[in-house]
């Protein structure tokens, strides 16, 4: 009973496929309050354009996951659009939605897998030489070769046999090999010192620039939002209180 639900959320008869050409993104009048009067997001207005970066900022309890969480519809939004685009994806398959949006998140969700299995995970047409090259772009490759068995070593569950930091260069693989065209960064450098830190932010500048994803950035870290972002938004109590380039 406790597991088996049915599913609340389902397509809209007749939805469609969504088709990325480029990426860019729109928030028009974006309100959720998970049925409440309060909480959540209120009146929002973005313009994400393709291969832009965003720096999602504020205070736990903002609004941050919960714009992320409408963008992959985890919810059906109480009132106003997300297009991605020009398409508004609560028209398009969850499926096909999805398919376009890679995520590497604070807490990454590894399973009791290989290596190879968790960056390949969702994908599995993959090639050999894409898993590894993907973990040399994440900065991963060396303490994976370094772990007895490589790419063939069982991470154990939640990935327990890997330091936070390593957990987190092999989501960042997962999702370079994903390849997607929209990728969301939850916090995803909270668990690294602070020299992985500076590296990680200069390998995601490169692949953003590389592969030319839109991306949201989420952080509680101005410095950081600033240092990472082509636009920085600054949200609280679900509204932008200030949105601009960094200078």
């Amino acid at each position: 009973r406790t597991i088996a639900q049915p599913l609340e959320l389902v397509d809209k008869r007749g939805a469609t496929t969504l088709a990325v050409s480029k990426a860019d993104i729109r928030f028009r009048a974006l309100s959720h309050h998970y049925g409440k009067d309060s909480g959540g997001l209120d009146q929002l207005d973005v313009t994400i354009q393709a291969g832009e970066k965003i720096g999602l900022v504020g205070r736990s309890g903002a609004g941050k996951t919960t714009l992320l969480k409408l963008l992959l519809r985890f919810y059906d939004i109480e009132s106003g659009k997300i297009e991605i685009n020009g398409q508004d994806i609560s028209l398009a398959t969850q499926e096909s939605l999805r398919r376009h949006i890679g995520m590497v998140q604070q807490d990454s969700s590894l399973l009791h897998r290989s290596v190879r299995e968790n960056i390949r995970y969702g994908k599995e047409d993959v090639m050999e030489a894409e898993v590894i090259a993907a973990a040399k772009q994440a900065q991963a490759h060396d303490f994976i070769m370094a772990i007895d068995g490589g790419y063939n070593a069982s991470i154990g569950e939640k990935g327990v046999r890997l330091s936070g930091g390593q957990r987190q260069r092999v989501a960042l693989a997962r999702a370079i090999v994903a390849n997607q065209p929209v990728c969301l960064m939850d916090e995803p450098l909270s668990n690294l010192d602070a020299k992985l830190r500076a590296e990680m932010r200069e390998e995601i500048h490169r692949l953003q620039r590389n592969l030319n994803l839109t991306m949201i950035y989420v952080t509680h870290d101005q410095t950081e939002a600033m240092s990472m972002a082509d636009q920085v938004v600054l949200l609280k109590d679900g509204r932008i209180v200030q949105v601009g380039a960094p200078a």
